[in-house]
């Protein structure tokens, strides 16, 4: 929707609109098409095919400049093929169109000549290194060739930097006429109008600029999901690609060395058949200043056997002896002298592991490896005498340096197609994500965010700010929207219900580990209050601790309710050890200790067996970590586990304080309670080897507080005895 200045409302995403749409960027195209050709047949120096993709760039967005930039190059390539290679750059001239289009430099000529470099950059410096990567420098027939001539010819460059000054400097004349045209056909444009020719596809209620914006700068916890897609066709398209051009490059070279395999081996057969092998002596005499007509002539057909292959790089035919390869034949080239019949030369290392087998004249599969020459294909042929003996080997080499010059020239013409369709289809996909996907997910989330529980008056305003929307994508998204529109009214209504009932299940869910607790509890007749004062105990010391910021990041408002509430079952164990252990007046022997000791383990088992029952045992996974590790001692000689240090979990730590501290105090069949003092005094040394340092210190330091608790709990329990009494 767009408002002219009669604020008459205009409809962008009619049917008429599209049209016009549609026929502006058939423009643009078409001045593409014309513009160079023009300059051509005028005899202008300057390419001018980016005034259309500027264009539709700068008004239409994204995806009609780069789909312009992208059709200029595949229309061009009719005329020549290689303008397909340069698609990258239209593409990439594209998007830096809409980018600068869109922070508003084309509302001003000055600012937008500023946009200038950037496309003279990429243009005539991408554009040259391009150039360089797919043909080599040479000085070529292109339209900076003349002026790259006279730079050489001055001779204050290399070819290199003659070819690529040239370039930055035609290109930054053409990208300055190209903005310019571009400028003054986009200010000829009524402004009324222009908002129609930026492609959208809403799929509902339209977002204003600031809703977008705030859209692509809205925080995710890691990764957007406009990102993820993005970063799932990248991957796409890079793997797709990086396999083609692997398995592309993997036959090339396989065919290429299959060639040249059978190329040097056709040489080494033809040059063995030349050789008389009785006369081998003869041919290495030459090189002691006797004469041989035959080796003259032996010599010139093996020159015209490789003349006839221009591929083999070296030709000749050795001996392998102990000490070293004797030369029969040892040809020329223009880059290396041929050792003279009768020399021994050295073994090379690439040769040393067939040194034994050329020696016993055995066969040799060809050998590709690095020599003093280079990176080298070898094929050995064996020469066999009249008898059938090897006497000596032919041999040819071929350079395979070439190899690697056409699979880089061929990866990087893969390469430029290949990023020149990765923006295209990254522009498109964007646009389809961001319309039909991304955007109406975060109006909707935006309104879930900003719905409001508080008042009736808020809940009616949020569940009709959602309706709004008016989404209307036709796929799961539109689902999704309904779905949420009907749940979120819906659930308006059940949320005080609900809040209710979560209040009961909790009421009773701490009831029933209470009534779990007093089953094991009246088993032990000495434990009396225990485990209602530990709780009390470990409530306490959680909330001291927080106060000082002591384990602050774990002592969240979930971790103290679930340790506080749980609590009372860490001697759950004790369910599974006999009564006649377990109430036993005197010391225990090393077996019954053991025996007892087993109530931790056999704790964990229990719990662990609850919450296989439940589908979330939050809690429960605090009252295993008491039960099993209650007992456990801070310098590590505890049980069940040895555990020390912090590898015991908090929550059993601080149990630890609270159940020593109440045993301490506490009257048992075996032993008369400590008084208060003297547990605190106990806790106290025990800091640092049997309780956490820091725990143990807040404890002491809540003297009066853990008095309060123990004070209370006695008092309850002194008036439970006198009721039940007054029952009896």
């Amino acid at each position: 929707m767009y408002k002219d200045s009669n604020k008459k409302t205009v409809d962008f995403q009619s049917d008429k609109y599209l049209v016009f749409q549609m026929s502006f960027f058939a423009t643009a195209i078409l001045i593409n098409f014309l513009l160079p050709r023009l300059a051509s047949y005028y005899g202008v120096p300057l390419y001018l095919d980016n005034v259309g993709t500027l264009m539709a760039a700068v008004l239409g967005g994204y995806l009609p400049g780069i789909a312009v930039g992208y059709l200029n190059n595949i229309i061009n390539m009719q005329g020549n093929p290689g303008n397909a290679y340069y698609v990258v750059l239209s593409t990439m001239i594209a998007a830096c169109g809409t980018y600068f289009g869109r922070k508003g430099y084309y509302k001003k000529f000055g600012k937008a000549l500023i946009t200038i470099p950037v496309y003279a950059l990429i243009g005539g410096g991408l554009g040259s290194i391009l150039t360089y990567i797919l043909y080599g420098f040479g000085m070529g027939e292109g339209i900076s060739a003349p002026f790259a001539r006279r730079l050489l010819e001055s001779g204050s460059m290399n070819v290199f930097w003659a070819q690529f000054t040239s370039d930055i400097v035609i290109d930054i004349i053409d990208k300055a006429i190209t903005v310019v045209l571009a400028f003054f056909i986009i200010k000829s444009i009524p402004e009324k109008l222009k908002p129609g020719l930026w492609l959208t596809g809403w799929r509902q209620a339209p977002l204003s600029d600031e809703a977008i914006a705030a859209v692509k700068k809205s925080n995710t916890r890691s990764f957007s999901l406009r990102g993820k897609i993005i970063a799932i066709i990248s991957v796409i398209m890079v793997c797709v690609a990086v396999f083609t051009t692997i398995i592309s490059y993997i036959l090339f070279q396989n065919f290429a060395m299959n060639q040249y395999t059978y190329s040097c081996t056709c040489a080494a057969k033809l040059a063995g058949n030349l050789i008389d092998t009785k006369k081998i002596d003869e041919y290495i005499n030459v090189g002691k200043g006797k004469s041989s007509s035959d080796y003259l002539a032996v010599r010139n057909k093996l020159d015209g056997i490789r003349k006839g292959n221009p591929d083999i790089e070296y030709l000749y035919v050795y001996k392998f002896l102990e000490d070293g390869v004797e030369v029969i034949f040892d040809l020329n080239t223009n880059d290396v002298e041929g050792q003279h019949p009768g020399a021994i030369i050295e073994y090379e290392e690439y040769i040393r592991p067939y040194k034994s087998v050329l020696i016993a004249g055995g066969e040799v599969d060809p050998i590709l490896d690095d020599t003093q020459y280079g990176k080298l294909l070898t094929v050995l042929d064996p020469i066999y005498d009249s008898s059938g003996k090897v006497v000596c080997y032919a041999g040819a080499d071929i350079k395979v340096e070439d190899i690697r010059i056409s699979t880089l020239n061929y990866m990087a013409k893969v390469f430029s197609l290949f990023m020149g369709f990765y923006i295209f289809i990254l522009a498109l996909c964007i646009w389809l994500v961001d319309y039909h996907l991304i955007y109406p997910i975060t109006a909707m989330t935006a309104s879930a965010r900003k719905f409001a529980y508080d008042s009736e008056e808020a809940r009616e305003i949020s569940v009709e700010r959602l309706q709004h929307l008016e989404i209307s994508t036709g796929d799961e998204i539109e689902n999704l929207y309904d779905s949420l529109s009907k749940t979120i009214a819906e659930t308006v209504g059940y949320l005080e219900d609900v809040e209710a009932k979560g209040e009961e299940i909790a009421h009773m869910q701490n009831g029933l580990i209470y009534v779990l607790a007093d089953m094991v509890e009246s088993r032990d007749k000495n434990t009396g209050d225990h485990v209602r004062k530990t709780a009390a105990y470990v409530r306490l010391i959680m909330n001291k601790m927080r106060e000082k910021g002591i384990y602050a990041d774990q002592l969240t408002d979930e971790f103290i309710e679930d340790v506080a509430n749980s609590a009372p079952l860490h001697d759950v164990g004790k369910i599974m050890v006999s009564d006649t252990i377990l109430n036993k007046p005197g010391r225990l022997t090393d077996e019954e200790f053991a025996i007892m000791k087993s109530h931790t383990t056999a704790g964990s088992k229990v719990i662990a067996s609850a919450m296989s029952l439940v589908s979330d045992s939050g809690y429960l996974k605090e009252a295993k970590n008491l039960a099993t590790y209650h007992h456990e001692r801070w310098d590590g000689t505890g049980y069940p586990s040895g555990k020390a240090g912090e590898e015991i979990p908090l929550s059993a730590r601080i149990m630890a304080v609270a159940d020593v501290f109440d045993a301490l105090v506490s009257k048992r069949s075996y032993k008369e309670p400590f008084t208060f003092e003297k547990a605190m005094s106990i806790i106290t040394e025990g800091a640092g080897t049997q309780f956490d340092p820091q725990i143990a210190k807040i404890f002491a330091e809540a003297e009066e507080e853990v008095r309060a608790v123990t004070a209370a709990h006695e008092s309850m329990l002194g008036q439970g005895i006198r009721n039940f009494s007054e029952e009896e």
